[in-house]
């Protein structure tokens, strides 16, 4: 039976970006879609990349204990429904899940087995460069995430395995790898 894997890396580092490319090239790999109340982005659609909610309904679901983690992040609320990862364990299934580190260490609380990937940078200006590119926050969220970074990257040793984000592709076909290597 496959274990439930997790990635996790701090913010910027490129998780959503490897996930989409896994999605796309590996579509055997079932990616649990997490639920928000943060607004969505540009291009991101209801559904796909996450379950835009309203923090009432958040509540609601964390409440029920329909949530396998959730977290408080830069303001926003973010959780994994816990439903639909169960159904994919138990069909045999390979699950994955993109959170960031307190999602993950609340996952390997309530599911030890699971197989927790850190996605690391090639380096900390790059990581800088990608955060501060983005232009989708203001300049204290910005500093914030910079601040949470630097505490998310000196967890890297508490993750099973890290891959460095510095190609996307290879970094996907690598996390596929690790998944699979899961499943045996």
């Amino acid at each position: 039976m496959p274990r439930l894997s997790v990635l996790s890396g701090p913010s910027g580092v490129g998780k959503g970006t490897v996930v989409a490319k896994v999605r796309s090239l590996y579509p055997h790999i079932w990616v649990s879609v997490s639920c928000t109340t943060r607004a969505p982005r540009p291009g991101e659609t209801d559904g796909v990349e996450y379950r835009f909610v309203s923090r009432d309904r958040f509540r609601e679901l964390a409440e029920r204990g329909q949530l396998l983690e959730h977290a408080e992040y830069a303001g926003n609320l973010y959780g994994t429904p816990r439903g639909p990862v169960e159904e994919q364990l138990a069909h045999g299934d390979p699950a994955l899940l993109e959170i960031e580190l307190q999602g993950a260490r609340q996952v390997r609380a309530a599911m030890p087995e699971a197989f927790l990937v850190f996605l690391a940078p090639p380096s900390w200006p790059e990581l800088e460069r990608r955060l501060t590119g983005r232009g989708t926050e203001a300049p204290a969220q910005l500093a914030a995430r910079l601040e949470r970074a630097k505490v998310e990257l000196a967890a890297e040793h508490e993750f099973d395995a890290v891959i460095v984000n510095d190609d996307v592709e290879r970094a996907a076909a690598e996390l596929v790898d690790l998944i699979e290597a899961q499943c045996r």
